[in-house]
């Protein structure tokens, strides 16, 4: 609720005057919206297209969790959004709250980018922490068994790999990746809408151009790493298609309150930098967290994993492609 009222807010406190020179920039706004309606339509389709291959693990049995290959894709997604925190999301944010744009104090006398981003990542694995415990408690309280059709209401029994008075492993697993789902989701749509603000904003063809392709990359990719955790969280239907068109529609979101507010949207704004520091900041911290903790070191030290030497190997390939390529799409966007 307070992320859509600050979105609300955003087109209202950019109008903030610049104390700075305008970038001397190609300004064509004919030619700009081209370009943005082609951004809008290319990104939707592949954050749509990413977001779902994970997901349909039960009409392409290679996609399907309890499988191998899935373990390959996940390495891939969480190399994708590693990068996307360490070299997209924080140079952005160091940028904005370094700008000379910025009064000198106190912007000039701290690392605030660095700062927001562990208190992101050390609130991250909070949330994390409680969400995760509260459900179990509730799921006990109420009485409720995992299946992996979702819940059934029942009484809680033991099971050959679970503990009489507790949830069982693969139970607990299920509660993770449910809480893991829902905080990596908010990281990437605060990211996600600021790309498209800034990129709908714009009235440079040159600038809007080379963004065109590498954003469509990059939401595909990120889709791929939001799409993998959903399809572990075994949630229903319902939810699944809401947690992906919220995905998918994010950007193109952002480029329409872009082209809404181009008149008046100042990128170099002190108030703008600030907002756009902070929030780059804050979903720095979540993705950097979740792709380390969540994916990473859950996925790599994981039995199956750990007994599998051909499968480690492919995994750290994956992950190095993944975190390779997001890095290059860093050089156009």
């Amino acid at each position: 609720m307070i992320f859509w009222y600050i979105l609300l807010l955003f087109p209202a406190i950019v109008l903030s005057e610049c104390t700075c020179d305008p970038e001397d920039e190609d300004r064509n706004k004919k030619e700009a919206l081209k370009y943005k309606m082609a951004a809008l339509a290319s990104i939707l389709v592949a954050s749509a297209i990413g977001v779902c291959i994970p997901v349909l693990g039960k009409a392409i049995p290679a996609l399907s969790p309890e499988r191998n290959f899935f373990f390959i894709i996940k390495a891939f997604a969480a190399g994708v959004i590693l990068s996307t925190g360490f070299i997209h999301v924080l140079p952005d944010a160091f940028e904005s709250l370094t700008s000379p744009c910025l009064a000198e104090h106190p912007w000039g006398d701290f690392p605030f980018s660095g700062f927001i981003a562990m208190v992101s990542a050390l609130a991250t694995l909070m949330v994390d922490t409680y969400a995760t415990s509260y459900y179990s408690k509730k799921n006990l309280k109420n009485g409720v068994v995992a299946t992996e059709a979702g819940y059934e209401q029942g009484v809680v029994h033991a099971h050959s790999h679970g503990h009489v008075h507790g949830l069982s492993d693969s139970e607990s697993e299920l509660l993770r990746y449910r809480v893991i789902s829902q905080v990596l989701e908010l990281g990437i749509i605060v990211h996600s809408v600021i790309i498209g603000i800034a990129l709908g904003a714009s009235e440079s063809p040159k600038t809007i151009k080379p963004l065109v392709a590498a954003l469509t990359f990059h939401q595909f990719f990120e889709g791929l790493g939001l799409g993998g955790c959903i399809a572990q969280a075994k949630l229903k239907t319902r939810t699944i298609a809401i947690m992906a068109l919220f995905f998918s529609l994010t950007t193109p979101i952002g480029i329409g309150i872009g082209l809404g507010i181009t008149n008046v949207y100042d990128e170099n704004s002190p108030t703008a930098l600030i907002v756009e520091g902070v929030f780059n900041s804050a979903s720095a911290g979540i993705l950097i967290y979740m792709a380390l903790v969540d994916f990473l070191a859950a996925d790599f030290m994981h039995p199956r994993m750990q007994g599998n030497g051909k499968l480690q190997l492919g995994a750290n390939i994956s992950l190095l492609l993944g975190a390779g390529l997001m890095s290059l799409l860093a050089k156009w966007a």
